[in-house]
């Protein structure tokens, strides 16, 4: 049975770990594209991002709960409601768009001002975050949709979608950043329209093939069942990001009292961070696809060799990726920048990441273990106890009190995985798992 199960966690994996490489490629490629516009660009494209990732928070809560319900309904041979439960939560996703486009341009200057960012970088970040938001709708609507069909275990129709999206991207944004082919000159904003088109083209490939399967099932009614059980699954895990992303922004906030080359050494960091922590991200979601899916056909022990074979998995690829990290940051980083210094505090990060990606590993997989067991609200505790209560505060005293060497900062991320590692599988040997009641 085992190597059955291993087999199709790798197969499961595998095109969710390079369609979230890619999702997450189109940030990188702007970080990478808009470092020739020097260090302020850099920053200002990293403080649009935590902010998307902030605000997509909702999102992410609609995308969990409904991969759960879809899971198990598939795995119970309920296909025909797993499809309305997909409709039900892509309406959810029409009015948290709306939410996120409406908060996003109120706050965006605002941000900038919070962080203590140049007005350079400032002026910059207005011109990206205005048109990101603007057309957010194309973000959310791919990250809802490829959580319906990760549901059923197609992950390959994402992965094709998210290729889609970044040929469209680089195709565009390098010729409208600096003034090529006929476009003028538009910096930042170049790189944020290239974005809005390429996802526009990606929502709309994905909307047409999950109706065309009947992944969504179109209803002209509200399904109150379905929409109070994604609310239930969804809640735990919107707090847990905006914890998480919110976090995320106040660690921003204390790195960059170091400066500007500081932090964007530090957006380079996650940037090349991201070629690791997406593949952990893709495991974790096949992790959950397989134990929704045993649990919803009453097979709780393959639902538990899933989740052990997706942990070896993880393991062994975010070592890997570990070692690189610690051994070779140079030649990553110098692809992203040639600025001396952003270079030279990068080192420094990458060598310190480097021992976080095994935590990072389990804890992800972990965690998409639980979700597939709708599990979703202990995953909130750990990332307070190891966000809130270890990195914000141990981070701000060594910052702004004791005024510490950066990398004394930066090391206080390897303790906040170590918390939560500890926390999850603590969780995942004492839960009972069993099949949601729909």
């Amino acid at each position: 049975m085992q190597p059955s199960i291993r087999k199709q966690v790798f197969s499961l994996a595998l095109p969710v770990v390079l369609s979230s490489l890619l999702q997450r490629s189109v940030g990188i490629i702007a970080i990478f594209l808009v470092g020739g516009l020097g260090a302020s660009a850099i920053a200002a494209v990293g403080i649009g991002q935590i902010m998307v990732f902030v605000l997509m928070s909702l999102s992410w809560g609609i995308n969990v709960g409904v991969t759960v319900q879809v899971s198990q309904l598939w795995g119970a041979n309920r296909r025909e409601d797993a499809g309305q439960a997909a409709f039900q939560s892509l309406l959810l996703a029409v009015v948290g768009a709306a939410v996120i486009m409406v908060l996003g341009h109120a706050f965006a200057d605002r941000l900038g001002l919070f962080l203590g960012a140049s007005g350079d970088v400032r002026a910059m970040l207005s011109d990206y975050a205005g048109i990101i938001f603007t057309f957010i709708f194309f973000t959310i609507f791919i990250n809802v949709i490829s959580g319906i069909m990760h549901g059923t275990g197609d992950t390959k129709t994402p992965l094709y979608a998210t290729l889609l999206v970044n040929l469209m991207y680089v195709s565009l944004a390098y010729p409208m950043i600096y003034g090529h082919a006929g476009f003028p000159v538009l910096g930042v904003r170049g790189a944020a329209i290239a974005i809005a088109i390429a996802e526009g083209m990606g929502a709309m490939f994905l909307l047409y093939r999950s109706v065309r399967k009947r992944y969504i099932v179109p209803s002209r009614r509200f399904e109150m069942k379905y929409l109070l059980l994604n609310a239930k699954l969804g809640l735990p895990v919107f707090v847990d990001r905006l914890l998480q992303n919110t976090g995320s922004l106040i660690f921003a906030k204390i790195i960059l009292l170091y400066g500007t080359a500081v932090y964007a050494a530090h957006q380079v960091g996650l940037a090349i961070e991201a070629f690791s922590f997406m593949p952990g991200y893709g495991i974790a979601v096949a992790a959950a696809t397989m134990v929704g899916q045993n649990l919803g056909a009453g097979k709780q022990a393959e639902a538990r060799i899933s989740a052990y074979e997706a942990n070896r998995l993880a393991v062994i690829l975010m070592a890997t990726m570990g070692f690189v990290f610690f051994f070779f940051p140079y030649g990553l980083l110098r692809a992203f920048t040639n600025d001396p210094d952003v270079i030279r505090y990068g080192i420094l990060y990458m060598k310190i990441v480097a021992f976080a990606q095994i935590p990072l590993a389990i804890t992800m997989v972990v965690g998409g273990s639980l979700r597939g067991a709708g599990d979703t609200g202990f995953i909130m505790f750990a990332t307070v106890a190891g966000m809130w209560l270890v990195r914000i505060p141990l981070a701000a005293m060594l910052a702004a009190v004791w005024a510490w060497e950066i990398h004394f900062v930066w090391s206080v991320m390897i303790l906040d995985w170590l918390m939560r590692v500890s926390l999850m599988l603590w969780r995942y040997h004492r839960k009972s798992w069993a099949r949601l009641e729909m």
